[in-house]
């Protein structure tokens, strides 16, 4: 698991998550029939029964594992992510909200142990995901309806199978749905390390776009450069240098970017801006500097940007892309380009 070192700070707290789930590459047992009479299992599960820090609402409990029904599926928790969007959920100001008390988690991917009579689409060993926000990843194994899983290949990387469910898709939707960009074409976001920018970077060099990756400086910035780079990032630059007035001879070797994509706010989300082409479209799909996104005003007197919200999934609905499910990126030609894990 990966384990958010903000939120869990208590050595107690850090005993309970290192017994939650197997370590990173090991899979579940063999798997094996289930009969809906056998005896109830007892699993463990990382439950919060009311919102706030989860620090101090999620507790470590001993849950009675569901008997497996005609349409069900029995799975055992292999690895689960710990995303912001989980965090954000448990501290109840999440556009998604699960009624309490709720398992926490969102993503994670499971081997299926036994599936009830009615079950066809799915047999023991298979990988599986959730389908849908909300599902509960935080335990060791759960009994959930055969459409609540999407089944994914089990021959990719583990830590890449647990985390394709958010990220990946977020960053396809971003790159397809706001601007009609052409191979060639440049984007610029923020916070270019994360998961989401990753991601970005991998889908936009396989359409043919050209990235500048702002990223926050520090010490290792070349190690850190390096690794993007290796990913497809063509321009990698800190918030510093963003600020700086050499910008302007930035664009003479490559076109101003028609699409930004922020998840900071605050002073970044205001440079992002000043960066786009007349025009062009900043989404805003995060807030991890806590700031409001400040637009000058000749940018809206002179028509030269358009802000746009990312969207919130509707409740019972995440927008998902089937091509994004086995972790292929489609791209003009019909050819997939695979995405490497973050």
């Amino acid at each position: 698991m990966w384990v958010c070192s903000t939120v869990w700070r208590e050595r107690t707290r850090a005993r309970q998550w290192r017994g939650l789930l197997p370590a990173s590459g090991c899979h579940g047992p063999a798997a094996s029939s289930y009969s809906a009479s056998a005896e109830p299992a007892r699993v463990r599960a990382l439950v919060y029964g009311h919102h706030g820090d989860p620090a101090k609402v999620v507790e470590l409990k001993n849950l009675e594992l569901a008997a497996v029904g005609g349409s069900d599926v029995r799975v055992k928790m292999l690895a689960a992510p710990i995303n912001p969007s989980d965090i954000n959920m448990i501290q109840g100001n999440y556009g998604l909200l699960p009624e309490l008390p709720a398992v926490g988690g969102n993503e994670g991917v499971a081997q299926v142990i036994a599936v009830g009579s009615n079950v066809t689409g799915l047999k023991p060993g298979d990988w599986v995901i959730p389908a849908n926000a909300g599902l509960g990843t935080w335990r060791t194994e759960a009994v959930f309806s055969e459409k609540a899983l999407i089944q994914v290949p089990s021959d990719i990387p583990l830590q890449s199978a647990a985390t394709m469910g958010v990220n990946p898709c977020t960053a396809y939707r971003m790159l397809m749905d706001f601007e009609q960009l052409q191979p060639g074409d440049s984007v610029i976001q923020n916070a270019s390390n994360s998961g989401v920018g990753q991601a970005v970077i991998q889908i936009a060099a396989a359409l043919g776009l050209r990235t500048i990756n702002v990223v926050r400086d520090r010490p290792d910035i070349q190690k850190l450069s390096d690794r993007l780079k290796s990913l497809g990032a063509e321009r990698v630059i800190t918030e510093e240098e963003l600020r700086r007035p050499e910008m302007k001879n930035f664009f003479k070797e490559m076109p101003q970017p028609r699409l930004a994509l922020n998840c900071v706010g605050g002073k970044s989300s205001t440079e992002l801006l000043r960066q786009l082409a007349r025009g062009g479209t900043m989404v805003t799909y995060g807030g991890m500097a806590k700031q409001p996104v400040i637009a000058s005003v000749v940018s809206w007197v002179r028509g030269e940007a358009c802000l746009e919200p990312g969207q919130t999934p509707q409740p019972g609905h995440i927008p998902w892309h089937d091509s994004c499910l086995n972790r292929q990126c489609p791209i003009p030609g019909g050819e997939s380009v695979p995405l490497s894990g973050a």
